[in-house]
């Protein structure tokens, strides 16, 4: 799995690091951003169910 944040979209709504905090984070800005070595998912069962949660669809998983 690859995820990609379209930071142009991001809104900062959080929601990707509510749900799984594990894998986003925000950054200084407050704008949604993959914690370091996390742009797999890292097997996380929630990455998904975070893009699902974006209000903006900023939030892009695809399999590699």
């Amino acid at each position: 799995m690859r995820i990609a944040i379209d930071t142009d979209r991001c809104i900062g709504a959080g929601q990707c690091a509510l749900t799984a905090p594990g894998v986003f984070t925000q950054d200084d800005d407050g704008f949604s951003a993959l914690l370091p070595g996390r742009e797999d998912g890292a097997g996380d069962p929630l990455a998904r169910e975070a893009a699902r949660a974006c209000p903006v669809q900023a939030i892009t998983v695809t399999e590699d």
